[in-house]
């Protein structure tokens, strides 16, 4: 089955450590629910497989009001094969998750929640400019509980510059205690376009020593599977059916469409990109066109990002696959580059697969580089 993902490029304000593409005037959003539907419209001959998920993304989706979601549903269940148990998730801050907001959402077709904490504690949470505090982010959890609302995510930072063990400790004990189904975790970057890099090449803040980031992702790893998560992606922990089905048919190399400024999109050949400018995307309703850039994918690139991919999760590189997908010669590049890491206990093999080991992921990055091919 296929995903389909809508960007929402919308925020309150901008976080200190946010890359992505939004902005904060909330004037265009009406203008931009129009434009998205029209593009749904427009590519849903893209469409060759049932939808399975769909993901509101950001941005910040709960930025959206009720009408806004009944406009994009109404569209998205006309026009795409949208089989009945979809996946549907919507990303949330919890400032947002108001009472009203809340009994709004469970009264629409979502039944995921991905709820943007990042910390649990209020001075980290001050720094990346969050507009919630930590008893806000508990209450919003509790909240969506009451409403029915039984798998939900939230996500986590952690390698903050002067962030201590204890503090991260203390942050994933008050994850654990919401008795949540999934938490996301990734180490901070310092992404160019943003408020913390400039803090950094200023000298203004310290990026966390490497030891100390170690550390925090083997705390996070397990006092995470103590509780009973799953750690079936680099950054993803979920109870056992739980896991979020529309990131894994990114790493599971299933088609996706992507709509929105700067959405991507994948066919299984080709990767497509949304312009990243919200007035030229409203444009581009008016004339029924809208820019969007296209790479053909050689098959040495797919190969690249088939290691990539797989290699990120707890089912690994399927080897027959490989084989089958890109020939010998590229089946034997892949087990001669392997090889160092088989023989230090990094990469393990189960039968056609190759899976990192528990040690594996801590070297992640470089393992899946030496197995990428570039000519």
């Amino acid at each position: 089955m296929a995903g389909i993902y809508l960007h929402i490029p919308f925020c309150k304000t901008r976080c200190t450590y946010c890359d992505f593409y939004m902005g904060t005037n909330e004037s265009h959003i009406d203008a931009f629910v129009e434009a998205l539907c029209v593009e749904a419209v427009l590519r849903r001959d893209e469409a060759k497989e049932p939808i399975g998920t769909i993901y509101f993304g950001g941005g910040t989706p709960s930025r959206l009001q009720e009408h806004h979601f009944e406009r994009i549903f109404d569209t998205l269940y006309r026009h795409y094969p949208i089989v009945p148990d979809a996946e549907i998730t919507v990303e949330a801050n919890p400032d947002d998750l108001t009472e009203d907001y809340v009994t709004m959402l469970a009264a629409l077709p979502f039944n995921r929640l991905s709820i943007g904490i990042q910390s649990f504690d209020d001075a980290e949470l001050l720094f990346l400019s969050r507009r919630h505090n930590a008893r806000e982010a508990n209450d919003a959890v509790k909240r969506c509980q009451q409403h029915g609302f039984n798998n939900i995510s939230i996500d986590l930072i952690y390698g903050l510059p002067g962030q201590s063990l204890t503090v991260w400790q203390r942050n994933l004990e008050q994850a654990l205690a919401l008795d949540i189904q999934h938490i996301s975790s990734y180490h901070l970057i310092y992404e160019e376009r943003t408020r913390m890099y400039r803090l950094l090449k200023a000298g203004k803040i310290t990026p966390v020593m490497e030891e100390t980031s170690t550390e925090m992702f083997a705390m996070l790893i397990d006092r995470l599977t103590a509780d009973g998560f799953v750690h079936y992606e680099i950054s993803a922990f979920g109870k056992e059916g739980l896991f979020s089905q529309h990131n894994c048919s990114y790493w599971k190399d299933v088609p996706y469409i992507g709509l929105g400024p700067s959405a991507h999109s994948y066919n299984g050949e080709s990767r497509s990109w949304n312009v990243r400018s919200l007035l030229r995307y409203n444009k581009g309703a008016e004339g029924g066109h809208f820019e969007r850039e296209v790479e053909q994918l050689s098959a040495q690139e797919r190969y690249n990002e088939f290691i990539l991919t797989g290699l990120r999760t707890m089912w690994g590189i399927n080897l027959q696959e490989l084989e089958k997908r890109f020939g010998v010669e590229l089946l034997d590049y892949c087990m001669n580059n392997v090889q160092p890491y088989l023989n230090r206990g990094l990469v393990r093999q189960e039968g056609s697969k190759l899976i990192l080991t528990r040690e594996g992921f801590f070297i992640s990055d470089g393992i899946m580089s030496d197995l990428m091919r570039v000519d």
